[in-house]
Parts: C-alpha cells; sequence; structure tokens
C-alpha cells in the first residue's frame, strides 16, 4: 500500500486545531488542516489566555506577538468570579490573565502552522471516517476522499469525528442558559456601577464589564428567551437588562451575541486507534472561569510532540496513550470546577450561603492562591510516578546565565538543564538539547523537560537519565 500524502489529518482550525498542527510541523509532520467554515469568525470576541497557556506560547516564542494585540489584567477574581485579589508570588513568570480578541489568536496560530509548513483547507467538513491498521481514510461533504495516517478531531462541542467513531460523551445537559455579548452603552460607567450597585436580588449571571472605548461585556439570563436554536438579538439583552436592572443601558452597536448553556460532558476516549480527539471535541463545560479554549490549546501542546514521535516510529509503545491518560483528568478537575462555580451562581438560598461562606475563606490566601492555581493550570501535575512533587509539574520560565529557559523550547523539542555540568544527552541529542547551568536557580541537580515544558525526571545519574530519556523518547540513535 502507497504511503498516505498526510500523516497526520485534523478536523477543525480552531485554537485547539492551529495549535497542534503547528506542534506537528515542529517535528516535520505532514499536516492537513479541514475547516467546515469558508472564512474565519466575522465576530470580535474577547478570550482571556490563563497563565499556562501564556506560558505556552512563550515556549513556541509567540507571546510578544500576542502581547501587541492583548490586554493583561491581574490573575485574580476567576473563581466564580468572586472578587478577591491576586496572590503574590504566584509560580510564574507571567502572572497576569491576557484578554486578546479570540480571532487574534486563531489567526496567529494559523500563521505560525502555515509558516512551519502545514496545510489549511477551509469550506471543507469531514462526514464519514474509516480506520485500519495502516491508516485512516476521510470522506468530505462533496464526496472527496483523503487518506492519512491518523486523524484527529478538534472539531468543537458538536464534533463529527467524536461521533463517527461512537466515542460515549457523557454528563449534564443544559439547565440554564446565559445571553453574552461585547457591546457599546449609551450611559456613563458611574450610573452604570451606581445602578448594579443599588440592585439587591440581581442573578449572578449577570454583569456589565467595561473593555475600553465605551464598549461592554454584557451577561445577563436567559430565562424567557425564545428558541434557543436561534442566534439572540440585541432586542433580547435589552429585555433582559429591562427586566433585571429597570433599564438597558442604552446598549447598541453589538460587537458580537451569543447564547450558550451549562450542559457538561467529558468523552470516555480521547483514542480509538489511528483516531483522537482534543479540545471541545473531547470535553465541554460552562465558560465560568475562562477555561475552555485554554483547555483545548494545553490539549494539543500535550498530544503533538506524543503524535509527531509516533508518525516517525521512535515513540514508546506506551508514549500515545499517555495523552488519554494525562489530559482526561485534567478535564475531568475542570468540569468539576466549573460545576462548583456554576452552583455558587445560583439564587438558591443554599449556594448563596455557600458563596459567602467561600468568599470569606478565600480571604485566607492559601485558599485563594489554590483556585487561581486551578483555574490557571499551574496547579497541574501529571502523575509519572514516585518522586519530589516537582515531578510530573511544568518548571515556570527560568533565567539562565545569558538567556531564559523558554527561549530554548521553541523548537519543541525535550531538554535537559543540569546543574552538576555532569550528563549528557548523547544518543539522543537529535531530539533532545542539554543546557549545563549550574547558576540556575532550580531546587534540583538536573531535570529532564519534555516538549511541553513537564519535568519528566530529577536526579544527577547518567544511567537513570538514559532510562528516561528512553522512555520519553524513545531509543538512542548511537
Amino acid at each position: 500500500m502507497h504511503t498516505p500524502p498526510f500523516d497526520v489529518i485534523i478536523a477543525g482550525c480552531g485554537p485547539t486545531g492551529a495549535m497542534l498542527a503547528a506542534e506537528l510541523r515542529l517535528h516535520d509532520v505532514r499536516v492537513l488542516v479541514l475547516e467546515q467554515d469558508t472564512e474565519p469568525a466575522s465576530f470580535v470576541r474577547i478570550v482571556g489566555l490563563h497563565i499556562r497557556s501564556i506560558e505556552l506560547m512563550a515556549m513556541r516564542g509567540l507571546l510578544d506577538r500576542l502581547l501587541d494585540h492583548g490586554r493583561r489584567r491581574p490573575a485574580a477574581g476567576f473563581f466564580a468570579g468572586i472578587p478577591k485579589p491576586a496572590p503574590e508570588g504566584l509560580d510564574t513568570a507571567h502572572p497576569y490573565l491576557l484578554g486578546i480578541p479570540q480571532p487574534v489568536i486563531v489567526r496567529l496560530l494559523e500563521d505560525h502552522a502555515t509558516g512551519l509548513g502545514a496545510q489549511i483547507r477551509r469550506g471543507r467538513a469531514v462526514t464519514g471516517l474509516d480506520q485500519d491498521d495502516d491508516g485512516v481514510t476521510i470522506e468530505l461533504a462533496d464526496g472527496e476522499r483523503l487518506r492519512s495516517r491518523y486523524l484527529v478531531g478538534c472539531d468543537g462541542a458538536r464534533s463529527t469525528v467524536r461521533k463517527l467513531l461512537g466515542v460515549g460523551f457523557p454528563g449534564e445537559p443544559a439547565r440554564a442558559d446565559t445571553l453574552m455579548g461585547e457591546m457599546a452603552v449609551g450611559v456613563p460607567q458611574e450610573e452604570i456601577t451606581a445602578t448594579i450597585t443599588a440592585l439587591h436580588d440581581a442573578p449572578q449571571r449577570f454583569w456589565l464589564r467595561p473593555f475600553g472605548a465605551g464598549i461592554h461585556s454584557v451577561v445577563v439570563p436567559a430565562d424567557g428567551v425564545g428558541d434557543r436554536t436561534r442566534p439572540p438579538t440585541l432586542d433580547d439583552f435589552r429585555r433582559q437588562l429591562h427586566a433585571i436592572a429597570g433599564t438597558d443601558f442604552g446598549v447598541h452597536s453589538p460587537r458580537w451575541l451569543s447564547r450558550f448553556g451549562d450542559a457538561t460532558r467529558l468523552a470516555e476516549q480521547y483514542r480509538v486507534g489511528r483516531v483522537l480527539l482534543a479540545g471541545d471535541a473531547a470535553h465541554i463545560h460552562p465558560p465560568t472561569g475562562g477555561q475552555g479554549l485554554n483547555l483545548g490549546i494545553q490539549d494539543a501542546a500535550n498530544l503533538g510532540w506524543k503524535l509527531a514521535a509516533q508518525v516517525h516510529g521512535r515513540a514508546p509503545d506506551t508514549l500515545l496513550d499517555t495523552y488519554h491518560t494525562e489530559r482526561h483528568p485534567v478535564a475531568q478537575d475542570v468540569l468539576d470546577n466549573t460545576r462548583a462555580q456554576t452552583e455558587l451562581h445560583s439564587t438558591e438560598p443554599g449556594p448563596r450561603a455557600l458563596r459567602k461562606l467561600l468568599t470569606e475563606l478565600m480571604d485566607i490566601d492559601a485558599v485563594n492562591r489554590r483556585l487561581i492555581e486551578k483555574i490557571t493550570a499551574i496547579d497541574i501535575r501529571y502523575d509519572l510516578g514516585h518522586g519530589p512533587d516537582l515531578l510530573g509539574r511544568r518548571l515556570r520560565d527560568l533565567d539562565l546565565k545569558q538567556s531564559r529557559l523558554y527561549d530554548h523550547l521553541h523548537h519543541g523539542r525535550g531538554l535537559v538543564l543540569d546543574r552538576t555540568e555532569q550528563l549528557t544527552t548523547t544518543g539522543w541529542s537529535d531530539r533532545v538539547d542539554l543546557i549545563a547551568d549550574p547558576t540556575t536557580a532550580l531546587d534540583a541537580p538536573a531535570v529532564l523537560l519534555r516538549p511541553d515544558g513537564h519535568i519528566a525526571w530529577i536526579g544527577d545519574d547518567q544511567h537513570d537519565l538514559d532510562n528516561h530519556l528512553t522512555r520519553w523518547f524513545g531509543t538512542r540513535t548511537d
């Protein structure tokens, strides 16, 4: 059988699909991205990149370009919207939220992927798939058939790939809908603040938050707003605002309007043979805490280098399976914390009392810090076996003698950071770099970093390091 023209086909060119395409191209994987929409989204929705995603952008040399288009905000007030200050001394060089238009993120990641050689085809919807021992055959809406060695569904909450695979998507259906949009207001901010402050029984799913230049993010319950299958209108927002606050604040000129539910679901499997799922195709949850886009980008960073190693035939037998075993529990934790946050938005007496209690507890620094670390994903520790607490955690961007750590991760390779100056990566130097720097502020003699920045080994013994290099990067080449 002849070699397929593509190693990996990705269904969906949102942030997850574009990020994954770039990660694969760093390792010379032949990638095709299929996007069913003919044009990028026309609306400008502001989203927030959390600390872990910001770190990944820095690791790939993309952060400076994003910073030019975004606005930094304190890493605070994420959990159920409870207004508490950002903890001091978070374990990161990037202790902020980056508010940025989602189309900017997608465009930058697309440009990054295509600049590395990925192909993107728009107006191409996957409608069928069939896999065998050698690859996957994909059928498109127009009847065209394409062949690749692997397929990754990054095609959103209603994922066609997931449905074609027959993967279960258990969870809870939506119980309450919410309207969200960005629009101009016709009254001064002082009037908005005074009106909202005077409300004593306003629902938790209600806010008007300024973005600047007269633009506000507006969130209101969708209770009583008719057909959920149609897009909401500005009049829907006006009616809901008036019902809650007695005024519509003169809202006008919407940039985008949307309606979302609080459905919460998690795919039972992230991999079936040669087909994998990532991003919203694998998990959906309410947007409380702003974790969805970030979770998908982080899926891509975990999967890309592993799938590339599988494509090139140098992956250890179980490497690709670690994508599910590592990322599925992370998504489960996100679903659980959004479930908790959703309960805290309820106006029922029990949840209101619980919210009041948690608000008091978050005055304790350790509680506030724990919740911020959870939302921003810097608390993740993959189970890589017995070892020091650092094992399995991501490593912050450290100062080195003449550079910074993340500057050495732009190409998606592994890295040994050696304070002993005694270790070597001989046999793996085509996949793993070595930095010997005794001055590094690292609480370990040496560490092995995976391409996603997580610590896979800690120690100072060359034989032990060689075993772990084999475990994560395959057999030596000499």
